[in-house]
């Protein structure tokens, strides 16, 4: 087998199995079997040993003397990796995670909005304008173009917090702000884009609590407008 071939064998084992196991379809404590999974997926027995590896890494697979490989638990999951949420969304809106991301991005972001007021540089407000000039060029576009430039303007604001530790939290605040809108299904406005501009003039002005506080409002708006999708969909569903 060629190089990419082996390659491809193996991202498919991944990307296969993983999305089975985030989805339940392979449900934790389940023995997994080298050889079956060989003729499932057809690949050799190295290409599931490192697929498995890789998994591992993930936390969704665990090993034991005797007993094999198997399915973690779901505690031990790492559930901000990048592929673990993408196989978490790819064919459903997840409303629990929508719930705890809203809680989390409450806890984070207005953190955040204050540290990159106090310690901005300018280069990091370039960033956000630039970010800010994008989300009003969405406006009234396709919801896929505004919602590159949200976040756009949400990662800027994280590299201008100069946390290494908080960085991290872009894969998870991606996800969420794709995932939420394609359950809440609103085009960029106006009003959105000038609710971003509140937090960055408080970055600018340097003014922490001002960006905590403008912070907060937009992120709660964003839980608004998911709460306010929850009781649409649920009235579509009950016609």
């Amino acid at each position: 087998m060629t190089e990419i071939g082996r390659a491809g064998a193996h991202d498919r084992v991944v990307s296969s199995l993983g999305a089975a196991i985030v989805n339940g379809d392979i449900g934790p404590d389940a023995d997994l079997d080298v050889p079956a999974l060989q003729d499932r997926f057809a690949v050799s027995r190295t290409a599931v040993r490192e697929a498995l590896r890789v998994l591992a890494a993930k936390g969704l697979v665990g090993a034991r003397p005797r007993r094999g490989t198997f399915v973690a638990p779901r505690q031990q999951w790492a559930l901000l990796d990048a592929d673990v949420l993408r196989w978490r969304f790819a064919d459903r809106v997840d409303e629990r995670f929508l719930d705890e991301l809203g809680e989390v991005r409450l806890t984070v972001e207005p953190a955040v909005a204050r540290m990159a007021a106090l310690r901005r540089t300018d280069r990091d407000l370039a960033d956000l304008e630039d970010a800010l000039a994008g989300m009003r060029a969405a406006v009234g576009r396709p919801v896929g173009e505004h919602v590159e430039a949200d976040l756009a303007f949400h990662h800027a604001l994280l590299r201008a917090a100069h946390n290494e530790l908080l960085a991290q939290m872009t894969t998870a605040i991606e996800a969420g702000l794709r995932l939420r809108d394609q359950f809440v299904h609103t085009a960029l406005t106006g009003e959105s884009a000038d609710k971003h501009a509140e937090v960055l003039l408080a970055v600018r002005r340097q003014r922490p609590r001002a960006a905590e506080t403008a912070m907060r409002a937009l992120v709660e708006r964003s839980i608004a407008d998911v709460e306010l999708a929850r009781q649409v969909h649920g009235e579509q569903s009950g016609r």
